[in-house]
């Protein structure tokens, strides 16, 4: 987002909400955005996964917003807690609970480790795959974050499922700069629960990532905000 731009701003749904401030940075036009319900665009860094993933508040996971990160982004929709919440739940790092060859030596090469934990699906959905299905999934995960002591977990949601849990790392940015912990960062600037939901955004072309220029220019197209990981840790961590 420019900072001459002027034009009322369009949300993920198609409204316009008024016109964006032209005094924002970027970081604030985020946390703005975030607020209103809007996806930001966030690429960590050339010398880690090298992605831009399509980063929404999870109460703000319509259907309609499960159509645009799988036609737009197309990899895979997460929903990240911070480490306190996930607690919580007592949900655990993934690679700590399989017993498995395959667990046991995850190698990566841009992490120490990986943020996944369980997949799971409401209890009042059916397949669980449907946009439907998933935005009922996410929504009840970010209500669920919003006030953890209140919520039984195991009553709400059921394992295996459709939507990726992830588990930011204990001191968030301190210790870890994914995705993960940069859309929990932003979540919380935003004084919103600590539940977003990330996906990557690939080249339909190339099958690769997204690069950069073609992230940016997704996002003047649609007037969402492109961070930088490095804007997000500069105000954040």
């Amino acid at each position: 987002m420019t900072g001459n731009w002027t034009e009322p701003r369009p949300n993920a749904e198609g409204r316009t909400d008024g016109p964006a401030s032209i005094d924002d940075s970027p970081l604030e036009a985020a946390l703005d955005a975030l607020r209103a319900g809007d996806p930001v665009l966030v690429h960590d860094a050339a010398d880690r996964e090298g992605e831009t993933d399509l980063i929404y508040h999870a109460d703000a996971v319509t259907p309609a917003a499960v159509t645009r990160m799988r036609n737009d982004a197309g990899g895979l929709i997460c929903a990240a807690f911070d480490h306190e919440t996930a607690e919580a739940f007592d949900l655990p790092f993934l690679t700590e609970e399989v017993d498995h060859p395959a667990a046991s030596d995850h190698d990566l090469g841009y992490d120490e480790r990986s943020s996944f934990s369980l997949t799971v699906n409401h209890r009042e959905t059916y397949t669980g795959v449907t946009d439907k299905d998933r935005s009922r999934t996410i929504q009840a995960l970010g209500a669920a974050a919003a006030s953890p002591d209140d919520v039984t977990f195991a009553e709400e949601f059921r394992a295996p499922g459709h939507v990726h849990l992830l588990k930011a790392a204990p001191e968030l940015l301190d210790q870890r700069e994914g995705h993960t912990e940069l859309g929990i960062a932003l979540a919380g600037a935003a004084d919103l629960s600590p539940a977003v939901v990330v996906c990557e955004m690939l080249d339909d072309e190339t099958g690769e990532e997204l690069s950069p220029v073609d992230a940016r220019a997704y996002a003047r197209r649609h007037g969402f905000t492109y961070l930088e990981g490095r804007d997000v840790l500069a105000k954040l961590s």
